[in-house]
């Protein structure tokens, strides 16, 4: 039985993805990932501020670098040495230990500087780049396509200095997700990971205090992506990669089903550990030997190149159940 899948270029053995996560950023637990059998794992992810020192933001953070600017330089090497330095390390042994594919993540709010050192990225044998890209709408003065425009500036950026995929993980915080998936498309993005999921604080009535509990999806939220990988799969020429809400085989049925090239998971494996992702594999063989599927290929994007499927994707309101 072939569970191959091809996501932005790249030959994946199968469609599981382990997402960026804490997970993803110690060796031993990536080969754990990928004994397995993982089909690609993306590194915990590098963060824009780790890779430069904005010296505007640290003078307003601190009278100090006012008086002594040399203290920027300083706090700007060594965290360019010690961000780089950790990541890179991980990818070249990552990839000493498996010849999976292993996407390299930037968590990352502007193109200022920092896309130069994705080719450190690309040097060091990542496979592709995983843009994780969180510019959220606080600015009231900050139009959507404002908004829109510095996505695509960061692509720019960085496709111009790497030859690798670089991939763009998304919220879903946006006006029109199909206007800004087709500039992201047009702009030559590899692929698109639907959706990101940010921090959703909320709070504890009893202290009143904020916390922060919520931090796993859970697998009610695996149709929020599921609708979009359905209507832009259809669409776009780059690949799309599910998350969120993908805690068991059936939710990685439905996103090969709806057009997904590959699914990304993480919370399932914080709840049931790294060899759940054996229990996944084991259980999506099982169905597609039910439905007499031989390969992954056979099923993609299925139901959503049905006649009526987008027009029943697209619908927003409510239906009354019939009885």
């Amino acid at each position: 039985m072939d569970l191959s899948t091809e996501y932005m270029g790249l030959k994946l053995k199968n469609p599981i993805i382990v997402s960026s996560s804490k997970l993803t950023g110690e060796i031993n637990n990536i080969k754990k990932c990928v004994d397995v059998g993982a089909g690609a794992i993306v590194i915990k992810s590098l963060f824009e501020e780790q890779l430069i020192a904005d010296s505007n933001a640290l003078m307003d953070q601190d009278i100090k670098y006012f008086w002594f600017p040399e203290a920027i330089e300083h706090i700007n090497k060594h965290s360019k040495e010690h961000g780089l330095k950790q990541v890179l390390n991980l990818i070249k042994s990552s990839k000493n230990y498996s010849d999976i594919p292993i996407i390299a993540s930037i968590n990352c709010i502007s193109a200022h500087e920092w896309p130069q050192f994705a080719k450190t990225l690309e040097d060091a044998g990542a496979d592709a780049i995983e843009l994780n890209i969180a510019i959220f709408p606080f600015d009231k003065y900050m139009a959507c396509a404002d908004i829109a425009d510095k996505y695509i500036e960061i692509i720019d950026k960085v496709k111009a200095h790497v030859n690798i995929p670089v991939s763009v993980k998304m919220g879903s915080y946006f006006t029109n997700l199909i206007q800004i998936t087709n500039r992201l498309d047009e702009a030559g993005v590899d692929g698109l990971v639907l959706f990101n999921r940010y921090y959703r604080p909320d709070i504890d009535i009893e202290t009143e205090t904020i916390v922060r509990d919520n931090i796993l999806s859970s697998p009610l939220e695996v149709t929020k992506s599921l609708r979009w990988i359905a209507l832009l799969s259809p669409l776009l020429k780059c690949d799309l990669a599910a998350g969120t809400g993908i805690h068991d085989y059936s939710g990685v049925v439905k996103q090969l089903l709806a057009g997904a090239s590959a699914t990304q998971i993480c919370s399932t494996l914080f709840n049931n550990g790294i060899s759940y992702i054996d229990t996944i594999l084991f259980d999506l063989q099982k169905w597609m030997e039910k439905h007499r599927y031989n390969s992954v290929s056979e099923f993609k994007g299925k139901v959503a190149n049905k006649e009526g499927s987008s027009q029943k994707f697209e619908r927003m309101q409510f239906l009354k159940k019939e009885i």
